[in-house]
């Protein structure tokens, strides 16, 4: 529980660590989310599979599949889904992979995808191809 101050008043917020065994454990001094009052703000997720905590086999795409389905346990975990992300980020190591990386991606938002950026970076933990992070809404 944490208070803030302002000029005129004084609020409180829940901060929540969220952790799952059905995503891969956090790589470094971070956490899976945090879910803050009525938002989840999850950590970034890579192709990791949670039972060998090893890279999946396979191209961007694979990782992007694997990628979403450890967000969505983390979602879930944390009381929400990707029907309710508001916002991702996604890392590329190529955007070369642009494009498989978006069919993949198109498959898990629908027709109401949430807003997003996609940055390309030098290189991701593991040698990962692709990397996820999101913000949602918490179900009601």
């Amino acid at each position: 529980m944490f208070a803030r101050a302002t000029c005129e008043r004084e609020y409180t917020v829940t901060r929540t660590k969220i952790s799952t065994a059905s995503a891969p454990a956090a790589l470094g001094p971070y956490c899976q989310a945090i879910a803050l009052d009525g938002m989840v703000f999850a950590s970034g997720q890579i192709g990791l599979d949670p039972s060998s905590g090893q890279l999946v086999e396979g191209d961007v795409q694979a990782q992007t599949h694997r990628a979403l389905q450890n967000l969505t346990a983390v979602l879930e975990a944390a009381g929400s889904s990707l029907s309710n992300v508001v916002k991702t980020t996604v890392f590329l190591t190529s955007m070369s992979n642009f494009t498989a990386m978006n069919e993949v991606y198109a498959t898990y938002f629908g027709d109401e995808p949430p807003a997003r950026s996609t940055i390309a970076v030098a290189e991701l933990p593991k040698g990962a191809q692709v990397e996820i992070e999101a913000i949602a809404v918490r179900n009601s």
